[in-house]
């Protein structure tokens, strides 16, 4: 009975260190095989697309004016805040007239006294009691003295400052009471029923841009994109970064677009180019800045990391400049969980 007891323990040992050591290859077999991610892939094609300028430029008014008085004065009269309408013809502000109407009234006086002495002495020359030198010295003193009451006539009338143009009152650089001088710019008027699109275009792509070609214009701040038409192309190129200024104009009836806010433009030109896209949500970032995709190796049913160069945005689509060819397969969605290597399998619906 003794001798059974002792055996006991020695003949299950052996299956209690057999068991933990089948769980572990079963764990470790669990854990070495490699997981698969569904995605959904896109055969890269590439499409022949006509060229397009891209520009960036500000916005201005189609006319813009700056006022300021031909006279100097304290100013007592300001009729418009920023940003409000002002019609053609009416007054944006006034100047304080008495030192001027003053002046008009003494130039009065003295057409007054010079027509008096005129009239008394052209009937002594008619008479021929005054020589013919004499009469003409008063003659010249009541030209002068009329001439004098013009000019002041028009210092009194340049005390009241009117817009030239329809449009908006985009700066307001005094108050009332400040005492300016003359051709101090006071005030800027622009007419913005029209606008214009102030832009840059390198030397290289000059040639492709022309008057009369249209542009789609997208202006962030609104959120909107416009049309526009090239108006003007510059002959000279600015002498530090060699490019040419190009005007391109566009309709603003409710004049929601503001000069100084920012536009980008694209001109489509004729010339066409064959380039490849892809969707914008399948490009993504790794940590040294490098734009990358996963392409497919059919072969192994795995993706691997590309890093590819980027061109210009067509619609929401991006151009690939280098790093992909045409009828390679890349992953344009469920990128975010797959790394260098990852199996996948494939979900186009």
């Amino acid at each position: 009975m003794k001798r059974n007891r002792k055996l006991i323990p020695v003949l299950f040992l052996p299956a209690l260190i057999f068991l933990p050591g089948c769980k572990s290859k079963d764990k470790n077999a669990a854990e070495s095989k490699p997981s698969t991610f569904a995605v959904r892939t896109e055969v890269v094609h590439a499409a022949i697309i006509a060229k397009e300028v891209s520009v960036s430029g500000n916005i201005e008014g189609n006319t813009t004016v700056r006022l300021s008085f031909m006279v100097g004065g304290k100013i007592n009269y300001i009729s418009s805040k920023e940003g409000e309408n002002i019609e053609k013809g009416q007054l944006v502000a006034s100047l304080d007239p008495t030192n001027y109407s003053i002046a008009k009234g003494t130039a009065d006086v003295q057409v007054s006294t010079a027509t008096d002495e005129f009239n008394r002495l052209n009937i002594l020359h008619d008479r021929g009691s005054l020589s013919e030198s004499d009469f003409s010295k008063v003659g010249f003193n009541l030209q002068q003295a009329k001439l004098q009451q013009q000019l002041q006539q028009k210092n009194l009338s340049d005390t009241r400052l009117y817009s030239p143009i329809s449009g908006v009152l985009l700066k307001k650089q005094t108050e009332i009471g400040e005492i300016v001088g003359v051709g101090n710019p006071l005030f800027v008027i622009a007419d913005i029923k029209k606008v214009k699109v102030l832009a840059y275009v390198p030397e290289a792509e000059l040639h492709e841009v022309k008057i009369g070609q249209i542009s789609k214009i997208n202006i962030s701040s609104l959120d909107k994109v416009f049309t526009g038409k090239v108006i003007e192309v510059g002959s000279a190129a600015d002498a530090t970064s060699r490019a040419f200024t190009i005007k391109i104009e566009l309709d603003n009836p409710a004049l929601l677009i503001r000069p100084g806010m920012i536009a980008e433009a694209k001109i489509a030109t004729t010339e066409k180019k064959q380039m490849i896209l892809l969707p914008a949500e399948c490009i993504q970032q790794d940590l040294a800045n490098q734009n990358y995709v996963f392409v497919l190796d059919k072969t192994q049913d795995k993706v691997f990391k590309r890093r590819i160069s980027l061109g210009n945005m067509f619609d929401n689509k991006i151009e690939i400049i280098s790093g992909l060819i045409d009828g390679e397969v890349v992953v344009t969605s469920g990128q975010k969980r797959l790394s260098d290597g990852s199996s996948i399998s494939i979900t186009n619906k």
